[in-house]
């Protein structure tokens, strides 16, 4: 029996060391900034099953938000009103400009009245852009993922659901880029996607969250207004705006996971 008792201990040692449940929350007027990418089904066997965030799971944590609360805003919104947002202020972001952003997240985020941000790529289509962070990463897994076409970024644009943002021309990792070619990548998205949505591109998503403060500068100077990271956290009241934290929601993580996430900001 002894033995039980302390098997169960360790085991609710090791759950609370992971999870962390017992910390008090951020101070939920810090909006939080939440880091999605697909909406799918898994794929078995598959090597970015953490990208995918499946229906069922999305609809519960977004029905979750709404039952407890929360105001969604997009990225901009978030900006401009950064400071008088009520508590509980989230902006969901989607990176790459997948297609099951529209066919499977947007009805859900429709039907509970909230809003996102979908950071798109403008040349996206049969890329695998994971191979540009590590070159070992050349399985094609992500190329063979459809995105989005033109008209159906025109048609979130104008969907008063969803922001667009950029997320560079290529999906390029920037530290490998010149000044110049790094320059590029974020004035020809902006003004691409600006002409093909007839609208402004003020937000940005450094691809794979790799940057220096060479990007953020330049990022600036191409006239965005705000950019996200992948650095996990919540940020206080006075954040730089060039330099914005998410929290990260995994595919592989359970509904609780998920409330802590928000709860914390990041793993414990």
């Amino acid at each position: 029996m002894i033995y039980i008792l302390i098997l169960l201990l360790v085991l609710l040692i090791a759950f609370s060391m992971k999870y962390a449940w017992w910390k008090p929350a951020v101070d939920w007027k810090r909006p939080r900034v939440l880091m999605y990418h697909m909406v799918r089904e898994h794929i078995d066997g598959a090597k970015f099953n953490k990208l995918r965030v499946k229906p069922t799971e999305f609809e519960k944590q977004v029905a979750w938000m709404k039952a407890e609360g929360f105001h969604f805003v997009t990225m901009q919104e978030l900006q401009d009103n950064w400071g008088q947002h009520p508590e509980k202020t989230v902006a969901i972001t989607f990176d790459d400009g997948y297609l099951d952003n529209l066919e499977n997240a947007y009805p859900i985020l429709e039907k509970y009245q909230a809003k996102a941000t979908i950071y798109v790529v403008v040349d996206r289509h049969n890329r695998d852009w994971s191979t540009y962070k590590k070159a070992h990463h050349n399985s094609g897994e992500l190329a063979r993922e459809a995105k989005l076409n033109d008209e159906q970024v025109q048609f979130l644009a104008q969907s008063g659901v969803m922001e667009i943002g950029s997320h560079t021309l290529t999906h390029a990792n920037l530290d490998k880029l010149d000044d110049k070619a790094c320059l590029a990548e974020l004035v020809d998205s902006k003004q691409q996607l600006e002409q093909l949505t007839q609208t402004c591109v003020n937000s940005f998503a450094y691809p794979f969250g790799i940057y220096s403060q060479r990007d953020v500068d330049l990022a600036k100077q191409a006239g965005y207004h705000n950019a996200v990271t992948t650095k996990e956290g919540i940020d206080g009241l006075n954040p730089d705006f060039m330099q914005l934290q998410r929290i990260k929601i995994s595919g592989k993580d359970s509904m609780f996971a998920v409330k802590l996430r928000l709860k914390l900001g990041k793993r414990a």
